[in-house]
């Protein structure tokens, strides 16, 4: 009852999160600035900004071959559809139900139990918000240095330890109730931390990517120096990794993008719009990508009727 209560309390503050966001949009015809914002970008602009992200997708797309490879036998360009697909499912899905694309995905293409799936899942979004996290402490303005390098070594600490932890002995198996039930997931997340070789450098690449292309077109937006825009785009990210989302993200990803551009001197209004017209590019380029990836997923299962690529190998 308790669960059920909290879900609902979540999709309530999603929603007014959303709601908030097109009532500033529908006063003074403000949505019409970030129209013309958009329009104003040469396709320069546009070229590198977008680059950057098909380059994160391929970034993400090597980090789940590299876990999966024994299930891929060499698919790279599967891992590719299921990443692209997955994250087109991310930023239209409202309430993070999009995540569950993933396990989804995989299962169909590989047969991956979902059990194992879930825990990569958990994995992968772990790693990120660490990384997010680490760079947060990094860059914060105004904090001092003694915190600064106690955030960073508590955060590494617990990046380090939480695998080995996961994949020590131990006998929750054996015990009955809730333990034996969190022994199945441990297991999956032992087995998921151990098969990622390069994990966190695919990680690492992934984000400095992806802030990189969004820091470059948010300060192109701004306008402002590429310091604003990566305190923008990282106030963005951090607020996307929160256990609230607006509807498809919309109305939290801008709060935290506004809010990280105050201190730069950016009023709230403006970084809003910016904030905004970053976040429609962000789905435009996951959305079309997916789009893509569902076009030649299908194509190539066409031949062989609705069958999963697990179904043909039989």
């Amino acid at each position: 009852m308790q669960e059920a209560t909290g879900d609902a309390l979540k999709r309530l503050i999603a929603i007014a999160a959303s709601l908030a966001l097109l009532a500033w949009l529908a006063a003074d015809a403000r949505w019409r600035t970030v129209g013309g914002a958009l329009a104003a970008l040469t396709p320069a602009t546009l070229a590198i900004a977008g680059g950057g992200l098909l380059a994160s997708y391929l970034l993400r797309a090597a980090r789940v071959h590299d876990e999966f490879r024994r299930d891929a036998g060499g698919g790279f360009g599967t891992c590719l559809r299921i990443v692209l697909m997955h994250n087109a499912m991310v930023n239209v899905v409202p309430f993070r139900g999009g995540e569950a694309a993933f396990p989804v995905l995989l299962r169909q293409s590989f047969g991956t139990p979902l059990g194992r799936a879930v825990a990569s899942l958990f994995w992968f979004r772990l790693q990120d918000a660490l990384i997010v996290a680490i760079l947060a402490v990094l860059i914060w303005p105004g904090l001092p240095l003694a915190l600064r390098v106690i955030g960073v070594a508590g955060l590494v600490g617990f990046a380090w330890y939480l695998p080995r932890w996961a994949r020590a002995p131990h006998d929750w198996a054996d015990r009955h109730g809730l333990h034996a039930k969190l022994a199945k997931l441990r297991d999956a997340f032992a087995e998921s931390t151990r098969h990622a070789r390069l994990g966190w450098v695919w990680t690492i690449a992934n984000w400095s990517v992806k802030l990189a292309a969004q820091a470059f077109l948010l300060a192109t937006l701004l306008p402002a120096a590429g310091a604003v825009g990566a305190a923008g785009a990282l106030g963005a990210e951090l607020a996307a990794i929160l256990p609230v989302q607006g509807v498809a993200g919309f109305g939290t990803y801008e709060a935290g993008a506004a809010a990280a551009l105050l201190p730069h001197g950016i009023s709230f209004d403006e970084g809003l719009r910016a904030a905004l017209a970053l976040h429609l590019f962000v789905i435009a380029c996951a959305v079309g990508a997916g789009g893509v990836a569902w076009l030649v997923s299908g194509a190539s299962a066409a031949p062989d009727g609705d069958q999963s690529p697990v179904t043909r190998k039989r």
